[in-house]
């Protein structure tokens, strides 16, 4: 069972998804992470959107000209992830994720994905991760530093996938990194064989 699973319910999940519908009704800027990742990317790519939650990231990358398949085990999330209507949509746990045949040119795991997943599943997540990456393609991630599970775990189990990290940043607007900040957004790829 994640984290997520385990430490929150349904109840949990809609209060989530009503969120960021009040805070998109508001006109605060929910697209920070999706603009990012759009820049790494050339037009028409393909993304993995792990653990995508609503579909808030991957629908953005969608509107901006990718191809998003989007990933989550909660149903309620996955509901309003299918209700944006640019989504393929798959329930699936990442620390056994398998979609045959598939490699994405990019993988977004934003929203604190790699701390609410299952304890000691990290390393096999980040593997499975990769293995759905094509060569030279990027995955980037971003998770709260005051979790258990660290920058430094984080990449030394991308290192164990086969991922070459190239950025690290304090922020999604790419503010630069130091060791007290309490976010991280990582960039790594996976080298061309």
């Amino acid at each position: 069972m994640t984290r997520w699973q385990d430490e929150r319910s349904a109840d949990d999940s809609h209060a989530y998804v009503r969120r960021f519908a009040e805070l998109d009704a508001s006109g605060a800027d929910t697209h920070g992470e999706a603009r990012m990742v759009d820049v790494l990317l050339e037009r028409g790519s393909t993304v993995l959107d792990a653990g995508c939650g609503t579909g808030r990231v991957g629908a953005e990358l969608a509107r901006r000209g990718h191809t998003v398949t989007a990933v989550d085990l909660d149903p309620v999330l996955l509901d309003a992830a299918r209700a944006t209507g640019v989504l393929t949509v798959v329930r699936a746990d990442l620390a056994e994720l398998d979609l045959p045949g598939q490699r994405f040119d990019a993988v977004v795991v934003a929203g604190n994905v790699m701390i609410f997943l299952a304890p000691g599943t990290e390393a096999a997540v980040c593997r499975r991760l990769a293995d759905h990456l094509a060569p030279g393609g990027v995955l980037v991630a971003g998770f709260a530093t005051d979790y258990r599970y660290s920058v430094d775990d984080f990449d030394a189990d991308l290192a164990a996938a086969g991922l070459v990290r190239e950025h690290r940043f304090a922020t999604w607007d790419l503010r630069p990194w130091r060791p007290d900040a309490g976010w991280a957004v990582t960039v790594a790829r996976k080298p061309v064989e």
